[in-house]
């Protein structure tokens, strides 16, 4: 049955299935005189009906109905049909338009649907997922039209299964199930305290992932208090709830509250523990489950399990089960169930409080609070130090012994901490006493501190090992990284062979661990050393809240570093939600908010991340001041971003400042002074300030091999700036040897992108050396990995095409280059935008190249893009390019002395702005000479 006939059908059935036998013949009868074929398809309906119990609880439309697998939906290319409900559809998809790779869920309205009704609820559905940010609910990452105005909302792809299939499928205790289902009160609170209410809960929308965390999904009907909106139609049309999960206000028509959606909670919470719905009835039909929703009392979950210990299979585990729900979860699932609003919990926050009461042995709001009912619970809670006299001096004798244990532990922490402390203080004075005027060496104490450690701390092994940590911190800050990572593997042997290492060592430890081996380029080690305490971390944050935030912050900046990007904002959330304690200091916010913006860098949309960092660095000045460390590096990634964005004078001006800060706060000889030393540096090659950069990459590269050794992934990208500083000044030989260095070093660590992007600055260079052939070869290479990492439509793929197409020019393959050339145009400005940089400079490169074999259409496009305003720093090399082969492409004709006078004009612009040269000055004078010499010089 197609789209448009059902949505005639659908409204005349359910009116048919509201009438008796008699008005149903009588209307039937009526309808057949004026339409015998629609008559017809009512009386198989109603026949269907009568047959079974859920006639229309399948899709009678084609599920796939003009949308199938590849099909492209704005940026994305769906993979495979996940569900559909009488909405729409949602499909696993993943972006096709190479900016980024993720896979999402992708929701659409049912193909062929037109109803007006419809479209506003799904553009609702777009509204009230933008309010919600919460680690329980799936996020909305993207949304809008496709060119044949499908809309579509891109949310989080959770991988999980239904919350009552997963408690079937393990079988956890009750207290599980219970724990379990306040995550799911958590999220829907979040989502009232948004002026949200869901109207639609139940199970297949609760979804448990991997990690045994909660998923929230679908808003597609849920309601916006704080916006007018037409109540329910639950008779005529596409029915807007799962009528299981209904409430009775719902079957009725009133107003939706948050108290609906209370009651749906209360109908999965039965069903998560009785492992059946509340009503059971013999012959069920929509009609009955309507009258039972209304007027029909639940039996208690309890009851609900007695009546199964027949047929279960683990009688006992189904006994302990019924023991436990009997009483207050009963009672507060009742409560929870009730058929009037009022009579239910006011708002989820109390439905999770009285399950929170219940696991902890409170009196629960649900019962009378009766004397007995109190006194039984506070017996309960405190039934040892209310026993007989025999067992309470039992108890007590235990009680002292718990707390002689505690003391003990106590005065052994109050002992390590002394021990450090005194051993601190001795190494100090020792140092202080030494003959001589030699002013103190750092490095020098801290070795003396290892060595006398290992000698008078043998008999306090965790002293010892705190000592290591602080010892490795101190080397971590002088940029000693080697010297560190052998100081806390001494530490991690230490711990292993000592039992009841405390907490706070040991996620200290962990977090120190992986800081180090992230800043040595051990991103997966650092993963793998990390990972198996994260459920430490998890159980102690509200005890050691401090050492598990930034536990979750190390994590998960080397799970971004990896390339997991949505683990690493699950982490990021977790500490910010830590460290936003009011008694707590704002630098954590702030350190979590930069890495947050950092995932939206890292996932392309770079200016979201621009605005998020700038709102860091506000937030940091307005707090703690200017004079911050972490505002180092939040000036280096706005430097980083502007200069993604060709805003080379902005990214000056943050590079500039971010080192002023880092030679202020950490003076010269600190990794983040050297890193902002680097960084100004490359921008000053953007300007064509060769001299001063190649300086700042050899002063900065002799401190990085003297700590990190020659073959480190972090020296290898000061091999490929000095090589790119040598291409520019013409010095190819010399830009090879260096860019060879690099390419090693990345391709040892495992390093593929970085790997690629050296390789691309290699092949570039040797096209300049008329090695064309080699060139080709490595493009390929760098192809096949960007297009792997990337996707086919990334903005470097275009970059590499481009240079591919210039290299095939050169080697006289004219219909490759032309192909690479004219995909190189297509991809750079889907990838960058039109009015990047990059984008022009591929249709320099196309245009040049057609002009040259007598295209006079890519010569007036040549013009287009030389007439453009100069006020991009990166984009004027372009333009000065599109004039230069402009007049190329004049020299053979009557223009000649006009093409000249152009290329003339250019070189004197080019020795006044870049009076250092570089490789734009060389290209142009060499188009220059051609033309002197009444030659074609082709790109």
């Amino acid at each position: 049955m197609d789209t448009e006939r059902w949505q005639r059908l659908s409204p005349l059935i359910d009116a048919l299935l509201e009438l008796d036998d008699a008005e149903r013949a009588r209307s039937l009868a009526s309808m057949r005189e004026e339409d015998p074929r629609l008559a017809e398809d009512l009386e198989e309906l109603l026949a269907l009906e009568a047959m079974g119990d859920d006639m229309l609880s399948e899709p009678l439309m084609p599920p796939n109905a003009g949308i199938v697998h590849g099909t492209t939906i704005g940026p994305y290319e769906l993979d495979r049909l996940l569900g559909e409900g009488g909405m729409g559809q949602v499909w696993l998809a993943r972006r096709a338009d190479g900016l980024y790779q993720r896979r999402v869920a992708l929701k659409l309205l049912r193909p062929g649907i037109a109803d007006p009704s419809l479209r506003l609820r799904f553009t609702r559905e777009r509204q009230i997922l933008a309010r919600l940010e919460h680690p329980h609910i799936a996020r909305l990452l993207d949304a809008g039209i496709s060119s044949d105005q499908q809309p579509y909302l891109a949310l989080e792809f959770v991988e999980g299964e239904p919350i009552t299939d997963w408690c079937r499928a393990r079988q956890p205790d009750t207290e599980t199930r219970v724990r379990l289902f306040l995550q799911v009160c958590d999220a829907v609170s979040h989502a009232h305290t948004n002026l949200i209410v869901h109207r639609d809960l139940k199970p297949s929308n609760i979804l448990v992932t991997p990690l045994d965390e909660v998923r929230l999904l679908d808003f597609g009907i849920a309601k916006l208090l704080d916006t007018a909106e037409s109540p329910d139609n639950t008779r005529t049309g596409l029915r807007t709830f799962t009528l299981h999960y209904a409430a009775p206000e719902q079957i009725r028509g009133e107003p939706v509250t948050t108290m609906t959606d209370v009651y749906s909670l209360g109908v999965v919470l039965y069903e998560l523990l009785a492992d059946q719905k509340p009503y059971q009835l013999k012959h069920p039909s929509d009609a009955q489950w309507e009258e039972a929703i209304v007027n029909v009392d639940p039996l208690r979950p309890s009851q609900m399990l007695q009546r199964g210990l027949e047929v279960a299979d683990n009688p006992p585990a189904l006994r302990r089960r019924m023991h436990d729900v009997s009483g207050d979860l009963d009672n507060i699932v009742l409560k929870a169930l009730s058929k009037t609003p009022e009579q239910r919990y006011p708002s989820v926050e109390a439905l999770a409080l009285d399950l929170q009461r219940h696991l902890d042995g409170k009196p629960v709001h649900a019962r009378p609070q009766s004397v007995a009912y109190r006194l039984r619970k506070y017996v309960r809670r405190h039934r040892w130090a209310l026993a007989t006299g025999g067992i309470v001096t039992a108890v007590l004798l235990a009680a002292i012994g718990v707390v002689a244990w505690q003391a003990r532990q106590a005065i052994g922490e109050n002992a390590r901490a002394q021990a450090m402390q005194s051993f601190v203080v001795a190494l100090f004075e020792n140092a202080g006493n030494a003959p001589g005027t030699a002013p103190l060496d750092v490095r020098q104490l801290l070795a003396a501190g290892v060595q006398r450690g290992e000698r008078e701390l043998s008999q306090q092994p965790l002293v010892r090992a705190e000592l290591f940590g602080l010892i490795a911190r101190l080397r971590l800050g002088l940029g000693d990284y080697e010297e560190a990572l052998e100081l806390l593997q001494q530490q991690a042997l230490i711990m292993e062979t000592v039992d009841g290492a405390p907490d706070s060592l040991r996620l200290q430890a962990a977090a120190d661990m992986g800081r180090t081996m992230r800043l040595m380029g051990g991103q997966s080690d650092c993963v793998t050393t990390m990972a198996p305490l994260l459920p430490l971390a998890m159980r102690t944050d509200r005890r050691l809240p401090v050492l598990s935030s930034d536990f979750y912050s190390q994590l998960g900046r080397c799970q971004r570093d990896a390339g997991d990007i949505e683990a690493a904002r699950v982490l990021f959330l977790r500490s910010l939600a830590l460290r936003r304690d009011p008694l707590r200091s704002d630098v954590g916010i702030v350190e979590n908010l930069a890495d947050l913006a950092g995932l939206h860098s890292a996932t392309g949309d770079s200016v979201r991340a621009l605005d998020e960092t700038r709102a860091a660095l506000s937030l940091l000045r307005s707090s703690v001041g200017e004079r911050h460390p972490l505002g180092i590096e939040l000036l280096r990634n706005l430097c980083a971003l502007q200069r993604e964005q060709s805003d080379i004078r902005g990214a000056e001006r943050d590079c500039a400042q971010a080192l002023a800060l880092a030679m202020d706060v950490h003076g010269p000889q600190h990794h983040a002074t050297i890193d902002a030393r680097r960084q100004l540096a490359a921008i000053h090659v953007d300007q064509g300030r060769y001299a001063e950069a190649e300086a700042e990459f050899r002063d900065t590269l002799a401190w990085l091999v003297a700590r990190l050794g020659t073959n480190n992934p972090d020296v290898a990208r000061n091999y490929n700036s000095l090589g790119i500083v040598a291409w520019e000044r013409g010095e190819l030989d010399a830009a090879l040897g260096y860019l060879s260095q690099a390419v090693a070093s990345w391709r040892d660590a495992n390093r593929p992108t970085m790997f690629a992007s050296v390789l691309f600055n290699q092949a570039m260079v040797l096209h300049d050396a008329g090695r064309a052939r080699e060139a080709r070869l490595m493009l390929e290479e760098v192809l096949r990995i960007r297009r792997e990492a990337f996707g086919p439509r990334h903005g470097l793929v275009g970059d590499t095409l481009r240079l591919r197409g210039e290299v095939d020019a050169a080697l006289g393959d004219t219909d490759g280059a032309r192909n690479a050339l004219q995909e190189a145009v297509a991809i750079t400005r889907e990838g960058y935008g039109a009015r990047h940089s990059h984008a022009y400079r591929a249709q320099v490169s196309l245009a040049a190249f057609s002009a040259s074999r007598g295209d006079i259409v890519a010569r007036s496009q040549l013009d287009r893009i030389g007439a453009l305003p100069e006020d991009d720093q990166e984009l004027r090399k372009t333009i000065w390019l599109a004039r230069a082969y402009a007049a190329q492409a004049r020299c053979d004709g009557n223009e000649r002395q006009v093409a000249l006078a152009t290329l003339q004009a250019l070189d004197a612009t080019l020795l006044a702005e870049m009076p250092e040269g570089g490789s734009v000055a060389r290209q142009i004078r060499a188009l220059r000479a051609g033309c002197v010499a009444g030659a074609t010089t082709r790109p």
